[in-house]
């Protein structure tokens, strides 16, 4: 069990960030008045959704990007620059391929001008410990995704980080080869073989959060803050299956659905009309959601974690379905549970024109820019309009990205319900297909 009272290793203390929209008349926040420490010894996850900022932050951490407000301390000394006592795992594998495993592996050593002996002898041992000992010689190509994963985390090691950063580092992987590559690095951690002090890591999958960390930090999106601090003190090996690990689980899952307290005045709720930034989703998916909802087991109330695992989906899967859903009033979330509304329940059992009806009318009453495109529409002669001009728009309240597939996203539901017909050559708005 972590000593709490370990030493701070790491300080992050009260960072903002914030990038100029594509506009750049206005910036972006990103994250928003992030306070945290990492201490010696122990692992601790940041989970949270596309949007949450945490990537961002460990970019901050690591002194790749600086931050807009706040500061970030490693054992006590400001980071301002790349930060010499961390080393970064990315989701990509981001390795030379003109260089074999062992080159790759002594790359960063020798940047820093380690000897070329000891950096050997480094690079032998991590390739070694991280179970590649046989593999110097070959290519990345040779090697399969797992393999090359491990070179990655072989190359960050053998700086002899305090810190090891990991960003999503096992989600390119199959699920086998991820759990394989946990499975081994837990092992190495806790029989001390790997010499870093402390591990950071995002992700976005909560059972592999819970299965790894010490701490799991969870941070809220748009912009990133940290909206709960949960000790994990479930002794290793952890079992899935256990419920006192299924009981946290379920526990965050119910943290990252909660809407925020309309009484307090937070950006979430204060956000109205064009600042509603939109995940990228389908109308099949949504469709596709509520009949699975409806159907046995769940007779339209299902477990998120019992669903995300019959859907083979991670929270960045779940989640933009579901708040899409609740948005358009069919379903609910209660506490760790997703269940279908009134109106949910309906909509499952009517027609194809029913259903389009339902969505039209739906995100005419709850979505506002489909409701502005419409009102545009209506008040134009041609009834026509460019894209350009409400993607500007967007523009004044979010990133480039997210105005994009903001737009996508109420294009793909005014066009089932009906609301409008868009021109992708053109790029335009029309009645061409009045309803």
């Amino acid at each position: 069990m972590l000593d709490t009272a370990a030493t701070t290793l790491l300080s992050v203390d009260k960072v903002s960030k914030s990038f100029s929209t594509g506009s750049g008349d206005s910036q972006k926040l990103i994250l928003e008045d992030v306070s945290m420490s990492l201490k010696v010894g122990e692992i601790v996850a940041l989970l949270g959704r596309s949007g949450s900022g945490k990537s961002t932050l460990l970019r901050i951490i690591a002194g790749l990007t600086r931050p807009t407000a706040g500061k970030v301390t490693i054992s006590g000394e400001p980071v301002t620059g790349p930060a010499e006592e961390v080393a970064m795992v990315f989701q990509s594998f981001a390795l030379f391929p003109w260089l074999d495993v062992l080159d790759n592996v002594e790359i960063g050593p020798r940047a820093n001008g380690v000897s070329l002996e000891e950096t050997r002898q480094r690079a032998l041992k991590a390739i070694d410990t991280i179970g590649l000992d046989g593999f110097e010689s070959a290519y990345p190509k040779e090697l399969s995704g797992g393999m090359r994963q491990r070179v990655g985390f072989a190359r960050a090691l053998v700086m002899q980080p305090k810190i090891l950063l990991m960003d999503e580092p096992f989600s390119a992987l199959d699920v086998l080869t991820a759990e394989t590559l946990r499975t081994d690095l837990l092992e190495l951690w806790q029989e001390g073989r790997i010499l870093t002090k402390s591990i950071l890591m995002v992700t976005h999958n909560i059972e592999e959060a819970v299965l790894m960390s010490d701490r799991i930090l969870v941070l809220s999106s748009n912009p990133g803050r940290i909206a709960s601090e949960i000790h994990n003190t479930i002794p290793h090996p952890r079992d899935r299956l256990d419920p006192p690990f299924r009981a946290l689980v379920d526990k965050i899952y119910a943290l990252m659905t909660q809407r925020p307290d309309a009484t307090r005045p937070t950006r979430e709720v204060a956000a109205a009309g064009l600042a509603l930034s939109l995940p990228t989703v389908s109308t099949n998916s949504l469709a596709g959601m509520l009949e699975e909802i409806a159907a046995p087991p769940y007779n339209g109330k299902a477990d998120l974690p019992h669903l995300a695992d019959s859907l083979g989906f991670e929270i960045d899967d779940l989640f933009p379905l579901g708040e899409t859903l609740q948005l358009l009033k069919l379903v609910d979330f209660e506490e760790a549970d997703i269940k279908l509304t009134p109106l949910g329940k309906r909509f499952v059992d009517m027609d194809v024109d029913q259903r389009k009806k339902v969505i039209g009318e739906q995100a005419l009453a709850n979505i506002p820019l489909a409701s502005h495109i419409k009102r545009v529409l209506d008040e134009r002669p041609s009834h026509r309009a460019p894209a350009s001009r409400f993607r500007e728009e967007l523009e004044d309240y979010m990133s480039e990205d997210y105005a994009d597939r903001t737009l996508r996203t109420v294009i793909n539901l005014g066009r089932y319900g009906e609301l409008f017909a868009y021109d992708e050559d053109a790029q335009t708005f029309s009645y061409e297909n009045p309803v």
